[in-house]
């Protein structure tokens, strides 16, 4: 269905007011390069998802997948959302795998999976050819100044929403420190700008939750992203963590969020729909026991302690109205003990827990820097 509407988004998107406006070369440039520039993004930008064979991928990807036992929260909310509405799933980013798990989750009960918008760095070689021409991707120039792929991509967007659900990561990347990061407002601002006279647009706020991340440690001695990768390179590095590697994917999906009321044209509004999705997200991620004893403990501390700061960190959390996995501190450490151990991030040594990799448990910590009281502190004392 996408496949065959794609010339039909092309000529919407070179018909809207903006897009004109910019070819009459009021974007700084000449006409022939206006066009020129429009008319490249909207190749670029072109995706297909060839649904039959999305599912397929299932099969090939099985020995990563086989190790994320994938939970869902809330499921019911987006059946209902997409029986009647086109849905903007607005989603935290923990790890490469969660554009593989979010739309399986959904798939999994039956619902058609929504085109993804991803970084472009996705889009190089055989997986490049998968992700525009299978799963239905959109790649995306994060950082890009350039007005012309700006005025593209939301009008792109816009139109797509016409006729697809979308799932957006609105971090524009991968949390490296662990935290949830400020959210960007340039998709969800093309989403605003979707025409909702045939069908009502709402946003479901999804977050994505892991007992252990795959990459957690390639991320978290980096903390800060340096320069954009290739992503075979990346997928190297995810590799040599994939040893031993289970976990659990937890994702969770809120009620809609209408854009009723917010104006696609006033900045201030759009501040106010990013904070109102992001708080929304924040407090729908899952606290996973990982997270708890990552951020109670200490370098070298007893169970029983252990069990005991992890009990006060829980009624914090719980009074800023977290979603809890766990809660006691004696099921968080007894969930989390065997994970941590196998992964070489901690040590057990009879009753006494001793920090092998304190950066990792760091990046674990500052997952539920956003829930606590003191934003930005940790409650790490190692």
């Amino acid at each position: 269905m996408l496949a065959v509407a794609q010339d039909e988004i092309t000529q919407a998107v070179l018909a809207r007011d903006e897009v004109v406006r910019y070819l009459e070369g009021r974007g700084g440039q000449t006409r022939d390069q206006a066009h020129a520039a429009i008319h490249g993004y909207l190749e670029e930008l072109r995706t297909t998802q060839r649904y039959r064979i999305y599912r397929a991928l299932q099969h090939p990807l099985y020995p990563l997948l086989r190790k994320i036992n994938r939970i869902s929260e809330g499921i019911d909310i987006v059946r209902s959302a997409t029986r009647t509405k086109r849905v903007v799933y607005a989603s935290n980013h923990k790890s490469h795998t969660d554009w593989m798990v979010q739309p399986l989750v959904i798939d999994d009960v039956g619902i058609r999976p929504p085109v993804i918008a991803a970084g472009s760095n996705l889009y190089g070689g055989a997986l490049g050819l998968i992700q525009k021409h299978v799963t239905g991707a959109i790649p995306i120039r994060r950082g890009t100044k350039d007005p012309a792929y700006l005025v593209t991509l939301k009008a792109y967007v816009a139109e797509l929403l016409r006729r697809t659900d979308l799932l957006l990561y609105l971090e524009g990347g991968r949390s490296y420190s662990g935290e949830l990061k400020p959210f960007k407002t340039g998709l969800l601002h093309a989403a605003a700008q979707a025409d909702r006279k045939e069908k009502e647009l709402v946003i479901v706020p999804t977050a994505i939750a892991y007992d252990l991340v795959i990459e957690d440690f390639v991320l978290s001695r980096q903390r800060v992203k340096r320069v954009q990768r290739p992503f075979h390179q990346e997928l190297a590095e995810m590799l040599r963590y994939t040893v031993g590697y289970q976990s659990r994917s937890i994702v969770t999906f809120g009620p809609p969020i209408r854009f009723d009321g917010y104006d696609p044209d006033n900045r201030r509004d759009m501040v106010r729909l990013k904070r109102r999705v992001r708080d929304a997200i924040g407090r729908l991620y899952k606290v996973v026991p990982t997270a708890l004893v990552a951020a109670a403990i200490r370098p070298s501390i007893e169970r029983a302690e252990l069990e005991d700061r992890i009990d006060g960190l829980i009624e914090v959390l719980r009074s800023a109205g977290a979603n809890l996995d766990v809660e006691t501190g004696c099921a968080a450490v007894e969930s989390a003990t065997d994970p941590l151990a196998a992964r070489g991030i901690l040590v057990v040594e009879g009753a006494r827990f001793r920090v092998r990799e304190r950066v990792v448990l760091r990046y674990y910590a500052r997952s539920l820097d956003h829930l606590l009281a003191h934003r930005g502190e940790s409650a790490l004392t190692h």
